[in-house]
């Protein structure tokens, strides 16, 4: 009985910390309640121990938020993830010549988790570690294709959707109808929407626990839509052997 109690909090506690995450990072008692359906008492105790952990905070409205400890296990998970799917980026790079990476989707930014630099002396040098807006990167947009509609909005109301180059898109029903269109074909394309004369190409990572891309990038001169057509069946390959790693690791 004991152990089914313990495993029930376990539960309602991870509940809690996602829940604030889906909200925008905090609420109160009371929108917990009525999201997770649980009486306040039990939220009370439940926030009580998640803040006394430093994985929750009480701010001075008395809302709840996210806590530190959480980046550094965040940042843990990152790196580990990395780690599995760096061979396969290696692989691609070889292969493809240009710079590839992993990217996911983290408090609604796409982060960068690994990287395999391209054999050119002209590359892209994108950093491990780079948060960067969804909408005007083809990791991004790959992932935001991976969420319904609705969480998409939700996404872009709180980040807003800012130009990072004249060929951004910045309207949010734009970006449904380019979402659509990614879905159908199966990739995404980043053509000079985060940088000028950078192309990019990204598939998703099928059945990864958070929404996530691997994608290969370098100046548009030889990052044609010819060179595309052979990359994406390349990254394709690359995302199952990922998904594989992120499978043996569950």
């Amino acid at each position: 009985m004991a152990e089914n109690t313990g495993v029930q909090s376990v539960d309602r506690a991870i509940d809690l910390l996602e829940i604030l995450t889906d909200v925008g990072g905090d609420a109160t008692l009371s929108e917990l309640a009525t999201s997770t359906g649980l009486p306040l008492p039990t939220i009370h105790r439940l926030m009580r121990t998640l803040v006394n952990r430093g994985y929750a905070r009480q701010l001075p409205s008395r809302r709840y938020t996210l806590g530190p400890r959480l980046i550094r296990l965040g940042e843990s998970a990152g790196r580990q993830l990395g780690a599995g799917a760096r061979p396969h980026l290696e692989r691609v790079a070889r292969e493809l010549g240009e710079t590839a990476n992993m990217a996911m989707i983290d408090r609604d930014m796409a982060v960068y988790v690994a990287q395999a630099s391209s054999s050119h002396s002209m590359r892209m040098f994108t950093e491990v570690g780079r948060r960067v807006y969804c909408h005007c990167t083809g990791v991004g947009k790959m992932v935001l294709a991976q969420l319904p509609d609705a969480t998409v909005r939700e996404i872009v109301a709180r980040t807003g959707m800012p130009a990072a180059t004249d060929l951004s898109i910045t309207n949010v029903e734009d970006l449904l109808v380019e979402l659509a269109r990614i879905r159908q074909r199966g990739y995404a394309v980043d053509d000079g929407e985060q940088e000028i004369g950078v192309r990019c190409f990204a598939v998703a990572v099928p059945d990864a626990p958070t929404p996530s891309a691997v994608s290969v990038s370098g100046p548009a001169a030889r990052v044609t839509f010819e060179f595309g057509e052979k990359a994406v069946p390349v990254l394709h390959e690359a995302a199952q052997r990922v998904a594989g790693e992120l499978l043996s690791a569950r």
